[in-house]
């Protein structure tokens, strides 16, 4: 069974730094591309980042290069997504998803980010 499990999201000032996290289980991470999304209040899902289970070849939205660096710590079945220089336009759940699955669905329950002054 897969799960993924997020965590890290809290409530920062703009301009702050957060560090999310996820854990996955049920299947071979090293060989899975992984990512993260974001669903802001009213929008649309966004893919924000992506990554191999191995750390190759990360690549970001153009609205997040820059500021925002996936990793993976595949020991560990782990991502990390490292957000810097944190804008209110952020403010989203966020949430972990295997990349091939994130139109069936599939991605664990999310993390609430929230940039505010």
């Amino acid at each position: 069974q897969v799960q993924l499990v997020e965590s890290g999201g809290a409530l920062v000032r703009p301009g702050g730094s957060l560090r999310l996290s996820c854990v996955a289980s049920g299947f071979s991470f090293s060989n899975t591309k992984m990512s993260w999304l974001r669903r802001a209040p009213g929008k649309r899902l966004e893919w924000v980042a992506s990554i191999l289970g191995d750390g190759n070849l990360p690549h970001y939205t153009d609205s997040v290069k820059g500021r925002f660096t996936i990793a993976a710590d595949n020991a560990n079945n782990t991502i990390f997504l490292q957000m810097n220089n944190l804008k209110p336009e952020d403010t989203a759940v966020y949430y972990c998803a295997r990349a091939a699955y994130v139109m069936s669905g599939e991605r664990g329950q999310g993390t609430q980010v929230t940039v505010s002054s």
